[in-house]
This record gives structure tokens, C-alpha cells and sequence, in this order.
């Protein structure tokens, strides 16, 4: 009797994995590629036709299938400013062939399970910013042909061209493996890997050689017109300088010459002494910096209080405020402004806007309202002030962008070191009222941001001048 109800409850169970298994609504492979799409982070809408609903992936965008197995065998996403990390669970699809993937913000390390693609044939991942070394196992693979990693190129067989497009239609070089040649199950050591490498490092150098070589020859006998300034200079040395292109005069050059001394000195070698010259321009004075945020400040304040119905411009960044001839501060690009009505906000179905300037709850709400633009306009403040981008490669690093570096010096009470040590004039007082005003404005609680009009009054009353402002009404949150 132990026999049948134990062959019994074994049936229900095959009964139950079977209903189970029959009411799942995509297959396997769209399930690995949906959380490929958790994983990342787009702002192009790639991935607004991954329905989960589907029975199978084939016909998502960047996605082609075998028409029998309807199994995944090629991955074409490259060039769709994607950032995150490749995901282990992008090995589920073992019946790949490519994986095309360059021309991304990809970070992290290359997962290991990718050496379960058995099928695997061409790989590319450049053009990222990828870290860590290419797994041992996944140049073992029978079938692989090219691995195209970082921005060097380790060819293993033969290298094949496909036209890959963009969202706007233009097409860059990739490699597909439609024509690529099957190498029949030959064994790839990694002996073969390191000398195909080793190959065409070489013939880089060769070709770098043979450039410089050329501009050499070419500015000694090609360019006969160019101007020639040669003087002595104290302590009997001498300057050439050749050619004369450079956008400063002989007598401003000259001049900063003469400031140099020995905390300048990069290295002494055969040839003489190298030191650091730095022109002087370039470098906004601190009074310049706080009118080109008064001015940002300002053009905000309009768009979110003064226009009927109000505007939320959704990307505003450095690259979108122009200076004109004196500096003054003009708001532009409107490709991803909304008009909105009293009270109301826009909800995206995709990201949209520039990485690093992103407010937190955006990212995960989609909902744009005008304190989105405020923690943008944030840290904006924080860029203008240290001369670095929202996710400058120092930040990147260790983990922070420039948000999470003001909070860092906060907690330890450094917090005036932001500022960009090239930054001329600056005023304690002013930099205290300003940071607190950035704070403010990049609070994680979209409700403690304050408004656009509140900002400009605590620029103009607390950063630029002891007295407040008339220009907007004093009860303005």
C-alpha cells in the first residue's frame, strides 16, 4: 500500500511541475533576458518591447531566435548607454552564438558563467568600462571566434563585420556571427589566445611608430611657412618654440615662464629639466561661477513659476547652459521639457534624462516633477563648483558620484575641499551658503527640496549680497 501512495504522490507532483510549467507565460531565455533587463539601467527605450507576457523573446528588440527551437542565438545591444553590470543569469541562454554588447557604460566584471555558452562564437564587450581580467574558461571555448574586450582586441580565428544601428539609424562597425566561419569543435587553448594578442599589440606599435615618424619628417620639411620664436631666458636658458600655433602670445608665454620654479619641476632628465606650465585660462573666478548658477537659477525659476502652464525642462545639465559673450547664463535644449498643469506631474515609462543628474525617486518612480529639476539643478551647483563631472572616473572608483562625494566630506567635516582648487577669489562665507543651498536642492526627499523661486531668493540674499531680494515674493517656498 506504501508503494501505490508513494507512486501516487509522485504522480500529483509530475501533474503539478507540469501545470506549473504550462502556465508560465515566456520561456526560459526571455526569463534570463528579463533580468538581463533588471540588471541595467537605459535611457533609450530599448527595452520598452521586452513584454514579460510574451510566450518567447524572438521578436524583442536586439533579440534573433532560431525559427525551429525558438532559442536565443544572438544579442545585438550595443551603443544604447547602458550602465550596470552584465548579469551571471545572461548564461541561461546556452544556445548563444553572439553576444554584441559594445559601445555601452557597462561596469563590473565579465561573469564567469558565461563559459557555460558552449555555442558561443563571437563576443563583444568593448567600448565599455568593464574591470577585472577575461575569465581563463571563456577562451577555452570550442566554437569562439572573436572576443572583442575593453578597448583591445584578442582575435581568436577569423574577425567578420556586420553593420549594428543605432536608435537614430546610423550603423558602426560590429561582429556578427552570420559570417563567421565555424571552426568545426577545434580546441582554442589559451596559448593561441595570448599569441594572437601578443600579435596585434605589436602591429599597433608598428603602426604608432610609423605615425610619429611621419609627423616628425612632416614638421621638419613639410611646413616651411610656420613661425619660429626662439629667446633666451634667465639662468642661460634657452626656449624655441615652433610653429607659433599655440593661442597665447609670445610675450604672455614669456611672461609665465618667468613664474616658474622648483615646485613646478615634473622630472629632470637627459635632455634638461620638464616642468609644468599651466596658461591661465580656462578657469572660471569664483565670481563668475556664482553668476552662471544665479543665471541657471533664474531660467529655472521662470520655467517652473512664471510660464503658463509651468515647464519641466527633464534634463538639465552643464552641456545644456550656454554662456554668451559675457558669461551670463542661458537654459537650453527643450527636447525633453513637459508642459504641465497646477499640481500635476509626468510619469515616463523609460528613464530619460542624462546619468548623474538623475534625481533618486525618478529612477524609480518615472515620475518627473519640479523637484526632479531641482536636484538636477544641484547638482549642477556642485559641478560648477568642483570642476569635475557628476560621474567623474575618480568618483566612479569608489563607488560615489558627486553627490555621494559631498556626503562623504560632510561627514568629515571637509566639505569646503569641493571646491576646484583652480578656482580663484572664492569666499568662505559665500561657499558655506552656497553648499547649503546645494544640499538642499540634492536632499533625497524630493519634499525637503526647495522650490526654484526659493532658491534664487537664498542666492541673492544669503551667496551674492546680505540684503534679500525683491524679485520674487518672500513667501515663495
Amino acid at each position: 500500500m506504501s508503494d501505490g501512495m508513494s507512486m501516487a504522490m509522485a504522480a500529483s507532483r509530475t501533474i503539478l511541475f507540469f501545470l506549473i510549467n504550462k502556465g508560465r507565460a515566456i520561456s526560459p531565455d526571455g526569463e534570463a533576458l528579463l533580468s538581463f533587463q533588471v540588471a541595467i539601467v537605459s535611457s533609450d527605450g530599448v527595452f520598452s518591447h521586452w513584454r514579460p507576457e510574451d510566450p518567447d523573446p524572438c521578436k524583442w528588440k536586439g533579440v534573433t531566435c532560431d525559427s525551429k527551437t525558438k532559442r536565443v542565438t544572438i544579442l545585438i545591444l550595443c551603443n544604447n548607454n547602458f550602465y550596470g553590470a552584465i548579469p551571471s543569469e545572461l548564461a541561461n541562454c546556452t544556445e548563444l552564438q553572439g553576444i554584441y554588447l559594445q559601445g555601452n557604460y557597462l561596469s563590473g566584471i565579465i561573469p564567469n558563467e558565461l563559459e557555460n555558452l558552449s555555442s558561443l562564437q563571437n563576443l563583444d564587450i568593448s567600448s565599455n568600462s568593464l574591470s577585472g581580467s577575461i575569465p581563463p574558461s571563456i577562451g577555452m571555448l570550442d566554437k569562439l571566434i572573436t572576443l572583442l574586450f575593453f578597448w583591445e582586441s584578442w582575435f581568436i580565428g577569423k574577425q567578420i563585420n556586420v553593420a549594428c544601428k543605432d536608435d537614430n539609424g546610423a550603423t558602426t562597425n560590429s561582429r556578427s556571427p552570420s559570417s563567421a566561419q565555424n571552426q568545426g569543435g577545434k580546441k582554442k587553448y589559451s596559448g593561441r589566445l595570448l599569441i594572437s594578442a601578443s600579435a596585434t599589440v605589436g602591429a599597433l606599435l608598428l603602426v604608432a611608430l610609423m605615425c610619429f615618424w611621419g609627423c616628425f619628417l612632416y614638421k621638419k620639411f613639410g611646413k616651411n611657412e610656420g613661425r619660429t620664436l626662439a629667446m633666451d631666458v634667465s639662468g642661460g636658458a634657452s626656449i624655441v618654440m615652433f610653429h607659433g600655433d599655440l593661442p597665447y602670445s609670445s610675450k604672455d608665454t614669456i611672461k609665465k615662464l618667468e613664474t616658474l620654479n622648483e615646485e613646478h619641476i615634473l622630472g629632470i632628465g637627459g635632455f634638461g629639466t620638464v616642468y609644468k606650465l599651466s596658461m591661465d585660462d580656462g578657469n572660471l573666478d569664483w565670481e563668475t561661477r556664482l553668476n552662471v548658477i544665479m543665471g541657471a537659477a533664474k531660467g529655472m525659476a521662470y520655467l517652473h513659476h512664471d510660464c503658463s502652464p509651468r515647464i519641466i525642462h527633464r534634463d538639465i545639465k552643464s552641456s545644456n547652459i550656454l554662456l554668451d559673450s559675457n558669461l551670463e547664463a542661458r537654459v537650453s535644449d527643450f527636447g525633453l521639457a513637459k508642459l504641465l498643469e497646477d499640481e500635476e506631474t509626468h510619469i515616463t515609462t523609460i528613464v530619460e534624462g542624462t546619468f548623474g543628474y538623475l534625481a533618486p525617486e525618478y529612477m524609480v518612480s518615472r515620475r518627473a516633477t519640479d523637484k526632479t529639476d531641482v536636484y538636477s539643478f544641484g547638482v549642477l551647483v556642485l559641478e560648477v563648483l568642483s570642476g569635475k563631472r557628476p560621474t567623474d572616473a575618480s568618483f566612479i572608483e569608489k563607488g560615489l558620484n558627486i553627490v555621494g562625494w559631498l556626503n562623504f566630506l560632510i561627514t568629515e567635516n571637509r566639505q569646503r575641499e569641493i571646491v576646484d582648487s583652480n578656482c580663484m577669489g572664492m569666499q568662505a562665507e559665500s561657499l558655506d551658503a552656497l553648499l547649503s543651498v546645494a544640499i538642499q536642492c540634492v536632499c533625497s526627499n524630493p519634499e525637503d527640496r526647495p522650490s526654484m523661486h526659493r532658491v534664487v531668493q537664498l542666492l541673492e540674499s544669503e551667496v551674492l549680497t546680505p540684503y534679500p531680494s525683491d524679485f520674487y515674493d518672500s513667501n515663495s517656498n
